[in-house]
């Protein structure tokens, strides 16, 4: 599976965050201690916000350890808010469409989980999506479609809601089609003002989530970036909501 992280504060060079620490985004893509993959090769990404109302966007599909495009363009890009991302792919193919941070006007998500047997709910759950967000979808992820499943439950009028209703999507057509196997996630995602951090598993057993708060500045990552007790593990099935200063949690209850 995949890693990532995402970052809000006072506006810093992305590089200072994606290589600079001891186990830096780019580290993890070589030797990832939590996840289910220690390689996470196929492709990378990132995100980031300026005074632009859309947030600017790079993706590549080598490994992020060998672009060296993706390291001149973190040594100069600064920003107040970031999201990257180093993709280990689950079935779905190498290309540029495939990359995370999907961004969709001034939102930005990334996953790193799966939704198991996803061929087999891929076309029940595309048929969920109306045409005026249907030609969004540019890649093959089960990613990419959990965002713009969370744009069709009304992502831009309540996030909570729009993520809980996805949720359940996924799993009624699990159910529908007999896949017994867990649809996991951790997913941050982005208006440009504030982070939605998910962790949720069909199994109680979600991919890791670690928080760090240092003043103003609050960084989000799949793994701790350096060893220090400030990094604090989310709880399962939340949403955490990240608006400044403030962190709000809530639990994920389906009552379905």
């Amino acid at each position: 599976m995949c890693r990532w992280l995402a970052y809000q504060g006072t506006a810093t060079y992305l590089d200072e965050l994606i290589y600079v620490p001891e186990h830096s985004l780019i580290n993890q893509s070589l030797e990832a201690r939590k996840g289910a993959t220690r390689i996470n090769a196929d492709g990378f990404g990132l995100g980031w916000y300026t005074q632009r109302d859309i947030p600017g966007q790079f993706h590549e599909v080598m490994p992020a350890w060998s672009d060296d495009n993706l390291r001149s363009l973190t040594h100069h890009i600064r920003s107040h808010r970031f999201m990257a991302h180093v993709r280990s792919s689950t079935g779905t193919s190498v290309s540029r469409s495939n990359c995370h941070p999907f961004v969709v006007d001034n939102w930005m998500f990334m996953h790193n989980g799966q939704i198991d047997e996803f061929e087999k709910l891929r076309f029940q759950l595309e048929r969920l999506l109306p045409e005026s967000l249907y030609h969004y979808r540019k890649g093959t992820t089960d990613s990419e479609l959990i965002f713009l499943l969370m744009m069709k439950n009304g992502l831009s009028s309540n996030v909570n809601n729009a993520i809980i209703e996805t949720i359940k999507d996924i799993e009624n057509a699990k159910s529908e089609r007999e896949v017994a196997l867990p649809f996991k996630a951790s997913i941050c995602l982005s208006d440009g003002e504030q982070f939605w951090v998910v962790r949720y598993s069909s199994d109680q057993e979600p991919p890791t989530v670690f928080i760090k708060a240092e003043g103003e500045n609050v960084s989000v990552a799949s793994e701790p970036l350096e060893k220090s007790k400030e990094w604090k593990l989310l709880k399962p099935q939340t949403i955490t909501h990240i608006h400044g200063l403030s962190l709000t949690t809530t639990q994920i209850r389906l009552d379905m």
